[in-house]
Order: structure tokens, then C-alpha cells, then sequence
């Protein structure tokens, strides 16, 4: 039996058919409007589009921050509402995992406190025995934010006089992370090796960070000064292989803090990237108009005689001693200053320029290119340059907006750089004897639980304090929050030594016969009486 051919079905298109009208072809993609002809722009790699242009972005970022009031302003800003005075830790250890009480918990959680701040409270953390733990903080995220990643080191060190932990945190400059031998490092340009190999393991090593084959960090190579040094000429430039994890403990030994925008990114970004060249252009508008607004407000007097010099010049020396006076043969030097009189040779006049301007539209045209800077930088234009003029509700959303960043970024800088640093110093307290953590070390699970912790920085600035200290109650009263958590974002206290101190303050009152005020604001019937509510 012959068996039946079937018909081939053959597709009724081609990869040849040109597809027009589709998507974004007519949109953002568009090759044909004259308004996105000439715009081609390319994206590449990670390695290509930053690592590449890093040296360029942190020179310029570090201007800003060093030139530019505005960008001085949003770095200052944010140090000041994500760090503060510095974030201090309170031990929040999984007690019921680990079979203790609530009390029990509560007692470890605060002599655990006590012990690191005498360990963070002293310069003896600091391996350069010049910060505490607080202000290592402070430098640590200025780092951040101006190069694009911070970097420290967690080292151990025999204790010395007046300390008993072995814990020291160094502090480096990000630009000493690069790739090892690269002679270019010396120009501080852009012109450095992006990726190189380890000779040893045949890993590539992206920027100074070097990866397996499956991109993972397994090492750092830290160079032993910044490689741009023109005032270091005796110290030669050498590299240093710094594994990133402790091969036995698997503790991280190198804290790199940034905020990755890209996959297989392995190099921070500055904060002030996104708005370099407009903080560049509004810083030289500024400029040009103060100084156009210094120029129009000298009074200076051009004389001109058909004569010789020598007759005017005979004046003028009655008046300005021969130190102040110049030629007036050389053009080269025509004074323009408050009270200023210049005398011209003879044929030479002065053709006035019309110097008036209209700053009228100065404010309103910064004001619109300052709000680009602040929403490129996530902070409203009014919390960036410290000016609120407006309704107290949009002074409040301006706050709330802002503190949504410093809180997120105040998250990441916690979990990058403080909570690291907090479990190696309770890893060696543990070891020595200081605090007793039983299980620590053995089980990664009771470990987590050992560690557990909450940050908590600068409170945000209240408004009116008397909405803010109401809304805090409702959300205590409500279980939408805890005591202690309002007491930290409200006035940055802390919930227990506030009820301890009340107690003694209860006591001072009720033995000098005085009763002591109410929640309400009321005073009590009884002498030390008062409704806690």
C-alpha cells in the first residue's frame, strides 16, 4: 500500500518581511523622527559603561562635592540624615530559638550593648587609633557616596594598653582596590586596565576585585598607597592579595560597601553621577552671575586726555601713593574696581557695553534646575537646599519623601558595613570570654540568632512635634509599632534607659512632695502618682 504524501505547510511570512508600525518602532526606538534621528546611544557591559569610566566619574564627583555648594549640599545631607552622630545597635537575638526567656533575653541584649560601645565608644577599634566605630561610620559613607564604594578591612592586632579586643577595622581609600602591576594606575585616568588575570588561578580580576569562573569574589588586590600619588616618591607601589572570606570561620575579611545598579557589577557608582554636568553648569551660571552682578556694582571713572599722561598723571599721584598706581601706557592692565580711576593714553577711549541684566529669571531658573538635581539624587529640592517655604503639609511630604531614602540607604549601609563588623567583634568577645553565647560558632542557625540586631540613626526633624508624638502613641497603642522603636526615630533615645531614668526622676519628685506630670499634661492627684498611658 502506497502510502499518502502530505502536504508541507510552509510559513506565510519570512524573516524577510519588513515590519513596520510595531511597538516602540514608531516611539522610542523610532530611526525616522527628526527628533530621535541623530540619537544612538549604546549600551554595553557593566565593565564598558562604568568600570571603564570610574576614575573619570570619582574626579569629578569629588569636585563637586569639594566645589559645588549644591553637591556639597546633597553629600552633607545625606550624612547627616542617614549616619548623624552614628548608628548605634540594639542586639535583637532570637531568644526563643535559642530556649531563653524574655527576661533573660532582655538582660544579655543589654549587657551585650554595654560591651560593644566599650569596644566602639574608643579609638582602639580603629587601627589607626584616630576614630571611634561612630566616626568610622561617618567616613566610611562620605567614602560611599563620593568614590562609589567604601572599603574596609577587618583585621586582629594584639590588644594594647586600654583595650582588650584584638578587633581593628581599617579604613582605605576606594582607589587603592585596582588591578595589580598596572603601570596606568599611575596617571589616575581612565586609561587603566579594566580586567586582567591572576597568572596563579587563571581568575580575571575586574577593577582590583577578582572573580572564579562562576563570577564569584573570592579575593581583593588592595594596592599599599593610592597608585595617583604625586607626594609619595619614596613608597613604592605594591599589590596585596586579600581573600574575601576567613577560610575557616567564613567571616568576611574585606567590607566593600556600595549599591550595584547592574548584574555582574562588581564596582560602585558616585551618588553624584546622574547630575555631574548640570551641577557643573548651575555651578558655573552661578558663577558668571555673581561675578557679572560684582563687576556691575564697581564705580570706575575712565580718564582720557589729548595731551601727554604726564599732565592727568601729576593728579593722580596727589591721590594714590606711586604702590598703587600703574602704567597707563600698558592696556594690558585696565583696572575695574569699587572706586577705581584709570587713566588712558591718548587716543584711546572707552566704548561702554550695555552690563545691565535681568536676574529675574536667575532664581526661578536654578530653582527648576536644582529640582532635577534633587530628583536624580532622590531628595526634594526643598530638604537639598535646607529651605522650606511652602505649606507645613508640603514641608511634611518633602520630609517623608526624604526619609524614605535615608532610611533605605541607612538599611543598606547597616547591613554592609555595621552588621558585619558587629558579629566579627561579638565572634572575638564570645572566643575571650566576654559574653556568653552557647552554641555560637557551631551552627549556623544558632549563630544567626546569637546576631541578630537593629540599627537606629538620626531622628527625622519633627515638624510639629505635638501630630508627631500623637501619631507615635496611636501606632504604640494600635500594635503598628513598638515603644522602643518610637523612642529611637523620635528623639533617638532608647526606650528602656528612658523608662529607667523616669523612674528616678518619679522618685526625686515624689520625695520633695511634688506630683509629677501626667501623659495628658494634668497633674496627678497623689503625690509621685501619674498615669503612664
Amino acid at each position: 500500500m502506497s502510502r499518502k504524501k502530505r502536504k508541507v505547510r510552509h510559513p506565510t511570512g519570512s524573516l524577510d518581511t519588513k515590519i513596520t508600525n510595531t511597538g516602540y518602532s514608531e516611539g522610542g526606538a523610532s530611526r525616522s523622527r527628526s527628533t530621535l534621528r541623530g540619537y544612538n546611544p549604546l549600551k554595553s557591559s557593566p565593565r564598558a559603561d562604568i568600570d571603564a569610566n570610574l576614575n573619570t566619574l570619582r574626579n569629578r564627583s569629588s569636585d563637586m562635592y569639594i566645589n559645588s555648594p549644591i553637591g556639597a549640599s546633597a553629600v552633607n545631607t545625606n550624612r547627616a540624615n542617614v549616619i548623624g552622630a552614628g548608628l548605634r545597635v540594639v542586639p535583637k537575638i532570637d531568644y526563643k530559638l535559642l530556649g531563653m526567656t524574655a527576661d533573660e533575653a532582655k538582660a544579655w541584649q543589654h549587657r551585650t550593648q554595654q560591651e560593644f560601645s566599650l569596644w566602639a565608644d574608643s579609638v582602639h577599634c580603629d587601627l589607626y587609633r584616630k576614630h571611634s566605630f561612630y566616626d568610622m561610620q561617618d567616613i566610611a559613607y562620605l567614602s560611599y557616596l563620593v568614590d562609589g564604594d567604601a572599603w574596609a578591612a577587618i583585621k586582629y592586632r594584639k590588644p594594647t594598653m586600654g583595650s582588650i579586643y584584638s578587633t581593628k577595622i581599617q579604613l582605605f581609600e576606594a582607589s587603592r582596590v585596582c588591578n595589580p602591576n598596572d603601570m596606568a594606575a599611575y596617571s589616575n585616568t581612565d586609561n587603566m586596565t579594566v580586567e586582567s588575570r591572576n597568572s596563579v588561578n587563571n581568575n580575571r580580576i575586574l577593577n582590583g576585585v577578582e572573580i572564579d569562573a562562576d563570577g564569584a569574589v573570592v579575593a581583593y588586590w588592595v594596592a599599599n598607597r593610592v597608585p595617583y600619588d604625586p607626594t609619595n616618591n619614596s613608597q613604592r607601589l605594591e599589590w596585596t592579595r586579600v581573600e574575601a572570606f576567613g577560610r575557616r570561620t567564613g567571616m568576611p575579611l574585606i567590607l566593600q560597601v556600595s549599591h550595584e545598579e547592574r548584574p555582574e557589577q562588581y564596582r560602585g557608582v558616585p551618588y553624584l553621577a546622574p547630575a555631574i554636568e548640570v551641577l557643573k553648569q548651575v555651578s558655573r551660571y552661578t558663577n558668571a552671575e555673581l561675578s557679572a552682578a560684582i563687576i556691575k556694582s564697581f564705580f570706575t571713572l575712565f580718564f582720557t586726555t589729548s595731551g601727554t599722561t604726564s599732565d592727568l598723571g601729576d593728579v593722580l599721584s596727589e591721590t594714590y601713593a606711586p604702590a598703587e598706581q600703574i602704567d597707563p601706557d600698558d592696556l594690558r592692565h585696565i583696572e575695574v574696581g569699587p572706586g577705581t580711576l584709570n587713566l588712558l593714553p591718548s587716543g584711546v577711549d572707552v566704548k561702554a557695553i550695555d552690563g545691565s541684566r535681568t536676574q529675574s529669571t536667575f532664581e526661578e531658573f536654578t530653582n527648576s534646575l536644582i529640582a532635577q538635581i534633587g530628583a536624580s539624587l532622590g531628595i526634594p529640592s526643598e530638604v537639598l537646599m535646607n529651605r522650606f517655604q511652602s505649606s507645613y503639609s508640603a514641608a511634611r511630604a518633602a520630609l517623608l519623601q526624604a526619609s524614605t531614602m535615608f532610611r533605605t540607604r541607612r538599611t543598606w549601609f547597616a547591613r554592609d558595613f555595621c552588621q558585619p563588623v558587629y558579629e566579627a567583634w561579638l565572634a572575638e568577645a564570645v572566643a575571650i570570654g566576654r559574653i556568653d553565647a552557647p552554641g555560637f560558632g557551631a551552627d549556623p542557625l544558632i549563630t544567626q540568632a546569637w546576631t541578630g540586631a537593629s540599627w537606629y540613626g538620626p531622628v527625622m526633624g519633627l515638624l510639629d512635634p505635638v501630630k508627631e508624638v500623637n501619631g507615635a502613641a496611636l501606632r504604640v497603642k494600635y500594635g503598628f509599632s513598638t515603644a522602643e522603636r518610637e523612642a529611637a526615630e523620635l528623639t533617638g533615645t532608647s526606650y528602656d534607659d528612658n523608662v529607667d531614668q523616669i523612674a528616678l526622676e518619679r522618685d526625686a519628685w515624689a520625695k520633695n512632695g511634688m506630683a509629677y506630670p501626667r501623659a495628658d499634661n494634668t497633674e496627678a492627684q497623689g503625690a509621685g502618682g501619674g498615669d503612664t498611658g
